[in-house]
């Protein structure tokens, strides 16, 4: 745990040794130093000098000899707060110059990044992808898909799928497709009349991405998530045109 904390302020193995070595001898020279650590003098000497530069240790003669010193241990807290400054401001630095600017430099078109999911570890990730995109939008609301023989298999892996949503005041739309489907919180569902029998499917549109969940043999559930701003915005306008007439 110590050592963690010092690498996290930049100092190496060797350098966090000398540290701690110079603490408990106080003022030392250079072979003191060596012979306590069990670094040899010519590396302990360059070590000592990466600590001085960083703050940590300093010198001063005394007759002919340089004797070295720790600082108080304080001085590893103003490192970390210095740290975590220069951190802050390189994070601002990202969100509004950086990466507008490494986005600029990208063709102008548009790729569609397709991912494949399988069981249901995979489509309880779709699930928590859809809650995670919506929920950052200014507008919290997707539009679904349904049909009736998805829904038993749909939440198994993620049963509080509905309360999450709810929680995070994210809006649903559903279309359903043939009977069955449950009304819940901040959920407005429509219905499409189908004869006989209709294929396990669910649709999700929450832009940019799309989500198309199915069952396979022995209802072994997969999804295809599409990830494209012209797909999901041509889905959304079907969506909207349909629910509508409805």
């Amino acid at each position: 745990m110590i050592q963690q904390a010092f690498e996290m302020l930049g100092l190496t193995p060797r350098e966090t040794q000398l540290y701690q070595t110079l603490l408990k001898l106080g003022p030392s020279s250079i072979r003191d130093i060596a012979e306590h650590s069990g670094i040899n003098r010519g590396t302990a000497y360059e070590s000592l000098k990466q600590l001085q530069s960083k703050g940590i240790v300093s010198y001063f003669p005394k007759g002919k000899r340089r004797l070295f010193t720790a600082e108080n241990p304080d001085i590893l807290l103003n490192l970390a707060e210095e740290k975590r400054n220069r951190l802050d401001k390189t994070i601002e630095n990202l969100k509004n110059t950086i990466i507008p600017n490494l986005h600029q430099q990208q063709p102008d078109y548009h790729q569609t990044n397709v991912r494949y999911y399988e069981g249901d570890d995979g489509i309880e990730w779709v699930l928590r992808d859809i809650l995670n995109v919506v929920s950052q939008q200014d507008h919290k609301e997707y539009c679904v898909f349904s049909s009736k023989p998805i829904r038993p298999f749909l939440y198994r892996p993620f049963p509080n799928y509905t309360k999450q949503r709810v929680k995070l005041g994210i809006n649903v739309k559903v279309i359903a497709l043939g009977d069955g489907g449950e009304e819940a919180q901040l959920s407005e569902r429509k219905w499409i009349k189908t004869e006989g029998s209709v294929d396990a499917s669910y649709i999700a549109i929450y832009p940019p991405k799309c989500a198309i969940i199915s069952l396979a043999s022995n209802n072994f559930p997969s999804a295809v998530v599409l990830e494209s701003k012209d797909i999901a915005k041509a889905q959304q306008i079907i969506f909207d045109t349909l629910w509508k007439m409805l």
